[in-house]
């Protein structure tokens, strides 16, 4: 009998220790968009974007501690006149390329007075085809994109008030963005970016979320997107979301599947959202 006992015991401790390590080892969110990479059809379905150059007169390319103890470096865009308004601009799969930096360039025009940080979570890298921007998202480790971000958030400064935007890849960093600046966080755009799906840690938002998916989307698809939905709804925040005929990356004038019209309204819902949250 004694045996026995010590055998359930031992059965009953393994298994909870197998639980706790299942839980633990569950992927995050951006981990799950970037265990997407090794899917072909997700890979296939991202067409080799179009050449695209863009010369910015008043873009520099500055660099920052990390709070990993490294550097970083990023794409700046200073306001005119001093303000504490900060806008993080993040990446979609191909990395900071020229397309990111045209558009961190017309956000800071059209938003006004804001200091604009276009973030390189790739260190550097950029591709120009969908293999190597698969390889290069699953290159990123969430405790190295995190530290670019706290950096970013460092130099701001803590009277900074911090609103992000991203698409694809970038699109789920720009919520965990928003997670990471606390109460400094201002306000969130998503395109068609993998959502966070821990309520307990939407719960933690300071602000409203703004998120322009894809109806076409294979993967972020509609079922994903009601959930996230749902969670931010359980967690009493609010999310302003649009959805469109359309399919991932349509914002993307570089990308073939680039959609006119439904860019031009996602851009509008997003320049208002954004003004409204850094005056």
């Amino acid at each position: 009998m004694k045996k026995l006992f010590l055998l359930a015991v031992m059965l009953i401790s393994t298994g909870l220790a197998f639980a706790q390590k299942m839980a633990c080892c569950k992927p995050s969110a951006t981990q799950q968009f970037a265990m997407l990479a090794s899917d072909k059809k997700f890979r296939a379905s991202h067409k080799d974007p179009v050449k695209f150059h863009f010369q910015s007169a008043i873009g520099k390319t500055i660099s920052y501690n990390t709070t990993d103890g490294k550097t970083a470096n990023t794409y700046m865009l200073k306001a005119k006149t001093a303000t504490n308004n900060y806008l993080l601009v993040i990446h979609e799969w191909y990395g900071l390329n020229d397309f990111v930096k045209r558009e961190a360039e017309k956000l800071y025009n059209d938003i006004g007075n804001v200091n604009v940080i276009a973030l390189d979570l790739y260190d550097g890298k950029v591709a120009t085809n969908s293999e190597d921007a698969g390889k290069y998202m699953q290159a990123v480790t969430d405790a190295r994109a995190k530290a670019i971000i706290k950096g970013a958030i460092n130099f701001a400064g803590a009277k900074a008030k911090i609103a992000t935007v991203g698409w694809c890849f970038g699109g789920g960093w720009s919520l965990q963005s928003t997670l990471l600046a606390g109460k400094q966080a201002t306000g969130c755009v998503m395109y068609y970016g993998m959502p966070e799906q821990d309520v307990t840690k939407l719960k933690t938002l300071n602000c409203a979320v703004l998120g322009n998916f894809a109806n076409k989307d294979q993967w972020i698809n509609t079922k994903v997107v009601d959930k996230f939905a749902a969670d931010m709804k359980a967690a009493g925040k609010t999310l302003y979301l649009h959805q469109y005929n359309a399919d991932h990356g349509f914002a993307n004038p570089s990308n073939p599947v680039y959609d006119v019209a439904a860019s031009k309204e996602a851009y509008g819902y997003t320049l208002t959202f954004l003004k409204a949250r850094l005056k």
